[in-house]
């Protein structure tokens, strides 16, 4: 039925704002961290997203051409993968991980650039939701017609 793979993809779209949501938080919780586990600054993580589904886009070309059309599978997150941007490099000799020309390394996270994310994120958590609400609100309407 239709209306419970809206239900699917709206679902899995949520799940990955979630999850995009939590990855720009921890980049904004570490937007000073010097200094990891492996002794290097943090480094900005991003979410990749991928479709849940196996069918490409010359396959959804294909069967449009033909008059058919393909529902799609909703999303996943294929990969978190650490933004390969240098660091930041900051002048304070006070700081206890300053080389010994008082320069320490910064992480490579803008807190502006994960503002605009986050808020990117919530604005598409909130579509997703009202997609989901919709969805509902057609199924019941739908049930009520059987009445």
């Amino acid at each position: 039925m239709a209306v419970f793979n809206a239900f699917s993809i709206s679902s899995s779209a949520l799940t990955a704002q979630r999850l995009r949501m939590d990855i720009i938080s921890q980049n904004i919780a570490n937007v000073n961290t010097t200094r990891t586990a492996d002794g290097t600054p943090y480094r900005r993580k991003t979410v990749v997203f991928a479709e849940r589904e196996g069918t490409s886009f010359s396959q959804y070309l294909s069967e449009a051409s033909k008059g058919r059309y393909l529902a799609g599978g909703g999303v996943r997150v294929s990969a978190i993968v650490e933004d390969p941007s240098p660091f930041r490099e900051v002048y304070d000799p006070s700081h206890p991980d300053a080389d010994e020309n008082g320069i320490v390394r910064m992480p490579n996270v803008e807190i502006v650039t994960e503002m605009v994310n986050m808020i990117s994120a919530t604005r598409a958590y909130e579509a997703n939701i009202t997609a989901l609400n919709a969805s509902k609100s057609m199924a019941s309407k739908a049930l009520e017609i059987g009445r």
